[in-house]
C-alpha cells in the first residue's frame, strides 16, 4: 500500500510530505495506482521548486518507494496551494471504491 502522510503547522498550512511504498496494485509497470501518485507527487515537487520561492528539502529514495518534501518556514500561498491540491486529489483516490485498499492518506501537525 502506498502511504502519503502529509504535515501541516500549527496554523494549518500545509508543510509537506512523504510518500512511500508501491501500492501493490498490480505488477510493476502495470500498477496504475503507483503511476497516478509518482506522477502527482513528482508535479508538485517540480512545481514548487520551479515556480515558488519556497527553501525545501527533497529526499528521494528509489529502492524503497520513498519521496519526501519538507518546506523550510512558513510556506507562500503557492506552495500551500500546490499541497492542499495533491493532498485533496490522493484523498479522492484513496476514497474510491477501486483504489482505497492501495492508498492511505494522512495529516498530521508538526
Amino acid at each position: 500500500m502506498t502511504k502519503v502522510s502529509f504535515t501541516r503547522n500549527r496554523e494549518g498550512q500545509f508543510t509537506g510530505f512523504t510518500a512511500k511504498d508501491h501500492s501493490g496494485y498490480a505488477e510493476a509497470g502495470e500498477d496504475i495506482v503507483c503511476a497516478a501518485v509518482s506522477a502527482l507527487v513528482i508535479h508538485t515537487v517540480n512545481s514548487i521548486e520551479r515556480f515558488t520561492d519556497e527553501k525545501v528539502r527533497v529526499e528521494q529514495d528509489s529502492d524503497h518507494a520513498l519521496i519526501r518534501l519538507q518546506i523550510d518556514g512558513t510556506p507562500g500561498s503557492e506552495a500551500e496551494l500546490l499541497l492542499k491540491s495533491l493532498a485533496a486529489t490522493l484523498a479522492d483516490m484513496s476514497q474510491n471504491q477501486s483504489y482505497r485498499d492501495f492508498i492511505r492518506v494522512s495529516i498530521s501537525e508538526v
